[in-house]
Formats: C-alpha cells, structure tokens, sequence
C-alpha cells in the first residue's frame, strides 16, 4: 500500500472479499485487532474456515468474511463490525472502491453515477452514498484519540425539585434521572469529546473508548472510580486521582492539598487563632500593680 491510491491499484488489490477485507483490516487495526464491542487489544483469535476459504452464512450461501473472536467478551467479529459497511449486503470490495470516489472525487458524486458506472440498482447507489456521507460528518474520519487522554463522567439536568411533580423521576437514594455523559480530553490536541450515554458501568464506558480512542498508544488519565479498573488495563498505561484524599490534579506542577478530618481540621483551626499559654501575657489587678510599687 505504499503506492498512491487509484482505481486500477484498487481493482488490482482487491481481486476477492478476502482482500478486501485484508485491505480494510490494514487501514482499521494495523495489524493489530481491537475488539468493537468491549475495546480489548490483548488477544483476538482469527476463526479460520474449515474449507481455509470461506464460511457458510445462515441464509446457506458462501462468504469469504474474514471473522474474529475476542479474548475477554468472547464475542466475534469483524472489520466492519460498528461501521457503515455493518449488516450490508452489498460486496466489501464495492464498498471500498465507491468510498474511494466520494473522496478523490473534487465536485463529489452523485447516485446516478455510481449506478452506471458499477452497474448496480439506483436504491443501492442512493444508499451507499448516504452511508458514506453520515460516515464523514466528523474529520477526521477515522482520527481516534491517542497520547495522554483524560476520561470523567457527569450528569446533565436540572434539579428534580425544579421540575413540576408529574416530570419529576422516581429518584431515591443514589439514583437520578439526569442524563450521565462522559467526556474525553487529548492533551496533545486540545481535542474534547463528549457523549451521552445510558449508564457509567464499566461495559458501557469501555465501548465507547473503543470508539474514540487509540488504547494501545493512549496514556489514560481517570479518577479511581471501579469501573475503570478494568477498562485501564487495556491501555498503554493508566493513572488515577483519588478524590477521595481530596487529589483532583496531579503533575504539570500543580499540586493539590490532601482532605483533613474533621477533628484535625478543626484542632489546628484552634491552634492558630488561640495563644498558646507560654506565649500569652499574664494580666494582673491594679492593686497588685500598685503594692508592687510600693515596696520598691
């Protein structure tokens, strides 16, 4: 792949499915698989097909997709899991090569063109490039997160109190009805992105960190919250703050006071606003003054 991409280096690649997904698998993981829906990098296994070429699908017919299986969840999986290609009939092979013509394309392309020049159904062409276009609404395309990557979570919404009685949620103690999001900053970039999610367990917070950041070159900075105990040992490294002792930042030479109890909180307030008994004067009556001076 280290020559320019065009139409004829692509039809020239992609002779099979199998190349095709051999070509996505290079761009998407590098050589190294991560799974989609749990994030793991430490171990996927490729499940070769029994014939060494291709699979049988539920419908019966052949399918030369390339399909992995993940340590950790045991889930399987492919190159297209979670993309715009998932689920879709339509050939990897002509996926990538109209992907390529909405890119190196200057004026853009339109559906009726894909049409004749690939010979498909007008429907199929209209579908692919609305995929295609939903797939580019964020540049870069396919930029992840990587380097020293902060993660934490917060609620958004208003006070249940503020709220009239019949949109109040049901609440009770630990439970809320705002909506939890989680935002992730990249401190080379200044990159910030946030995202609502259903809930903060450890499940939902590792698919979306497969999702936007680069795990395997990503120093990841999180307060000590449970659920990112075992979501950090999937990356290159992982700190914590305790908030707990009262740490909120840590390095960039700031530092933090650590949380007091209240009993030794409150005795040294005591002992800086009262003299201590060696350095307080002694007062003494008038009378004692005066008989002082009298018997000098």
């Amino acid at each position: 792949m280290s020559r320019p991409l065009s139409i004829p280096f692509l039809a020239d690649q992609l002779r099979t499915e199998a190349d095709a997904y051999l070509f996505l698998e290079e761009l998407r993981w590098n050589g190294r698989p991560v799974c989609p829906h749990c994030g793991s990098v430490r171990k996927a296994y490729f499940l070769k097909p029994r014939n060494g070429a291709s699979r049988k699908t539920r419908t019966g017919s052949e399918s030369q997709r390339r399909v992995w299986k993940c340590a950790d969840c045991r889930k399987q999986f492919s190159v297209l899991t979670g993309t715009i290609f998932h689920g879709s009939k339509i050939p990897v092979r002509l996926w990538v090569m109209v992907v390529f013509e909405m890119c190196h394309s200057k004026n853009g392309v339109a559906a009726k063109e894909i049409e004749r020049k690939y010979g498909i159904d007008s429907k199929t062409a209209w579908f692919m490039l609305h995929r295609i276009r939903e797939g580019m609404k964020r540049e870069p395309m396919a930029g992840l997160l990587a380097g020293r990557v902060t993660a934490d979570e917060t609620w958004i919404g208003g006070k249940p109190s503020n709220r009239h009685g019949h949109k109040r949620g049901q609440g009770g103690q630990g439970k809320t009805d705002k909506t939890p999001v989680v935002a992730l900053v990249c401190h080379e970039t200044g990159e910030v992105r946030a995202e609502a999610i259903p809930d903060v367990t450890g499940d939902t917070l590792a698919k979306v960190m497969a999702e936007q950041v680069d795990a395997a070159n990503t120093h990841l900075q999180t307060d000590s919250s449970s659920a990112y105990k075992k979501l950090g040992r999937q990356f290159a490294s992982h700190s914590t703050v305790d908030h707990y002792a009262g740490e909120y930042v840590r390095g960039e030479g700031r530092q933090t006071r650590p949380r007091t109890s209240s009993a030794s909180s409150s005795a040294a307030s005591t002992a800086r606003t009262t003299p201590s008994a060696a350095t307080t004067p002694t007062a003494t009556s008038p009378s004692s003054r005066s008989g002082t001076r009298r018997g000098r």
